[in-house]
């Protein structure tokens, strides 16, 4: 088969023959129809994440299953698959408890532990393939349907995670991002109201036609009057970080108000600072949150499958593409999500 290989931190991808996948027992082989590429993947290729080269990046797969190796569940070759991305044992107190990203065992992620989908076959546990509802047309949209897996089960996650609720005002931070414009999607979905904190004015539009009634640069002077309009001077409810550094966090802080909650998923583990007082007058949450549930995978393709809410991709490329996609992808100019046809 031929596959995108990264052979170490910061090269180009290099696009040659590789061996074709042979499955182990409990195993199945898929033919990738494509692949989302997002930030998180591209953290592997700056060298932020660190992983064994060379790998094969990517889990956000279109994919049909095309072997199996004995017992793989209800798998059956054809069938059109999505993965999880996260290599949990099932079987742990927080597997049992739907909250697989605390697995006890936990052994990794599709792309850095073990080859992922930027290639034209992969093979993974069967638990990892997650199938695709015969309702959405995964050969019409390839990239669309890969990314559901991440870029909406995400999001889905947060909702339930912050607690949010109708009534709330939201502000997500990095809104215009492959996640954030999702995220405003799913709170749009779920009507609630919402403010875009995103440094690049570009993607204004794309956030307000993505459900935020508001949009901020978090480097603005006015950024504090906005809010305070937006709030009725009564502070953010809701702060979702998608950049999650020291500012950002501190940002998100300052904004909440009474019974406040700030979600941080991703950044680089920076500290950051948190006044304990207001923390306590304020009953503010500092919530961390990491991808989602296997059964938040299946309820988000449930979604989609049902038109409540539509992935969106800007750009698609072929594999011999990549490393320019990766570029911009790099820079943040990127808006909404994009991915390989295979």
């Amino acid at each position: 088969m031929k596959a995108l290989i990264l052979k170490g931190t910061n090269e180009p991808f290099i696009y040659e023959n590789v061996p074709d996948p042979i499955p182990q027992n409990g195993e199945a082989v898929a033919k990738i129809l494509a692949c989302g590429s997002g930030l998180t993947i591209q953290h592997v290729k700056a060298g932020r994440t660190k992983v064994k080269f060379p790998i094969i990046i990517g889990h956000e797969i279109t994919a049909e299953i095309v072997e199996l190796r004995g017992d793989c569940g209800g798998l059956t070759v054809g069938m059109p698959v999505t993965a999880y991305f996260y290599l949990t044992c099932g079987h742990c107190k927080w597997c049992k408890l739907n909250r697989e990203t605390l697995c006890i065992n936990f052994s990794g992620y599709i792309g850095r532990q073990i080859n992922g989908g930027y290639a034209e076959y992969i093979s993974l546990p069967a638990k990892n393939f997650i199938p695709i509802p015969l309702s959405i047309d995964y050969k019409e949209t390839p990239i669309e349907t890969g990314i559901i897996c991440d870029a909406i089960a995400t999001p889905l996650k947060v909702i339930k995670k912050a607690r949010i609720e109708i009534n709330d005002k939201v502000g997500v931070i990095g809104a215009g991002g492959g996640l954030g414009i999702h995220m405003l999607r799913m709170l749009k979905l779920y009507n609630i109201d919402t403010i875009a904190i995103e440094t690049k004015k570009i993607k204004e539009k794309s956030c307000r036609d993505s459900g935020a009634s508001e949009f901020i640069n978090p480097n603005s002077n006015s950024k504090t009057e906005v809010i305070e309009n937006f709030t009725k001077d009564n502070g953010l409810d809701v702060v979702i970080d998608f950049v999650s550094s020291k500012t950002s966090l501190e940002l998100g802080a300052d904004l909440l108000g009474n019974g406040g909650r700030l979600v941080t998923l991703g950044g680089s583990g920076e500290f950051f600072n948190v006044d304990s007082g207001n923390m306590l007058l304020k009953e503010i949450e500092l919530i961390g949150s990491r991808y989602c549930s296997k059964q938040e995978v299946i309820d988000s393709l449930d979604l989609v499958s049902r038109n409540l809410i539509s992935p969106l991709v800007t750009e698609k490329v072929k594999p011999n593409q990549a490393n320019d996609l990766h570029d911009r992808i790099e820079k943040g100019d990127v808006i909404g999500r994009a991915g390989i046809i295979f």
